[in-house]
């Protein structure tokens, strides 16, 4: 039994799980989905046996751990949740976390960055492929409802073929010294943080347009950055990665542009304005304010007034969304169509011609 939106007490499947990881993050974003998903905590585990105990109280778990071997060892899960962070030098913890998980025969959903290189989602790819069990990141920008408003729109056909995309995103850009002292020296540096803020426009751009066939960027001297990718649909895209500029009017904006005079403009994850033009002559219109409503523009924004599950962080911002595919997508003996390791892979990929450094065009 779980409880269904309306509060009402459901009969309805829901995947048994274990939970690494007892951090500030998961505290607030990724236990709490649970009300909401087919998910029943079954365990959690944490080095600290305090923070252990405690958030097993908290979120309903019957168990609590501090060795998650004897976890998977004593509990009869579907699925491990792991949300850690990194090693001394940086570098993710999942993928040797999420390998023994898979080999103890668990379906695996983890936090973002996957992993440092791609040979190192690689071996996750052969190791869920060996065992038979799926795995899943949290790329929330892929389930953000603003986005997925954005794809809905230009996948339609009104929208025409996609021309032109920019993502605006607030990242400093590290200096090639900086991303060799992270990948081949095992220092910590700036790399971590993009690394790991990558993954969100990164994956949003995946999401919209897919992988694209090339990429170009320029670095400022104080971290900004541009980065261009061509496509062989013969769009364009470019990153602008803002560092330096406040957030006080918002961190993001996302504009597409079509062949036919079509724009979805996604403002601060909210706001998603649909715009289209009546043709207009030049020169020769007394009056502008011509159209009926479904031919010119739509915008769609939340209110914040009302209790609404939408007006919810937890909405608003993917968490439900991608936790809750990854339930769905097990009790449905399906793999996950979005957060795949797949996706997870040409994330990492773009982070690696990054590191390339500036001023010269990857072919991927």
């Amino acid at each position: 039994m779980r409880i269904d939106f309306h509060g009402r007490p459901v009969d309805e499947p829901r995947i048994r799980a274990g939970f690494i990881g007892c951090g500030s993050h998961s505290f607030r974003n990724i236990y709490p989905t649970f009300q909401f998903a087919p998910v029943d905590l079954v365990a959690v585990c944490d080095l600290v046996p305090a923070k252990a105990r405690t958030f097993a109280a908290q979120f309903g778990a019957q168990r609590a751990y501090t060795d998650y071997h004897e976890m998977l060892t004593r509990e009869n899960l579907d699925a491990v949740f792991i949300v850690t962070g990194y090693d001394p030098q940086g570098r993710p913890l999942y993928p040797a976390l999420a390998a023994d998980c898979l080999a103890a025969g668990c379906h695996v959903w983890t936090e973002k960055p996957p992993a440092a290189t791609t040979a190192e989602i690689e071996r996750l790819q052969a190791a869920s492929r060996a065992a038979g069990k799926h795995m899943m990141v949290g790329l929330k920008k892929m389930f953000f409802p603003a986005n997925e408003k954005a794809k809905a729109l230009i996948s339609d056909d009104d929208f025409g073929a996609l021309s032109l995309a920019t993502l605006d995103y607030p990242q400093y850009v590290p200096a090639v010294d900086e991303f060799q002292a992270y990948l081949d020296q095992g220092q910590r540096t700036s790399a971590v943080g993009f690394l790991d803020h990558l993954c969100h426009p990164a994956s949003l751009l995946l999401y919209l347009l897919g992988m694209p066939a090339s990429l170009s960027y320029e670095r400022s001297a104080y971290g900004a950055g541009l980065a261009t990718f061509r496509y062989a649909s013969g769009a364009v895209a470019a990153m602008t990665f803002s560092h330096g500029a406040p957030g006080n009017r918002g961190m993001e904006r996302t504009v597409l542009i079509s062949d036919r005079g079509r724009r979805v403009v996604v403002e601060n994850n909210i706001r998603v304005f649909y715009d289209r033009m009546v043709g207009l002559g030049y020169g020769n219109e007394p009056n502008y304010y011509q159209g009926a409503p479904e031919q010119v523009s739509a915008v769609w924004e939340p209110e914040f007034s009302l209790g609404q599950l939408y007006n919810k962080g937890l909405f608003l911002l993917g968490y439900y969304g991608e936790v809750n595919e990854f339930a769905r997508a097990l009790l449905e003996d399906r793999p996950p169509v979005k957060g795949t390791l797949e996706h997870a892979w040409q994330v990492t990929r773009l982070f690696e011609a990054f590191a390339e450094g500036p001023g010269k065009t990857i072919e991927f």
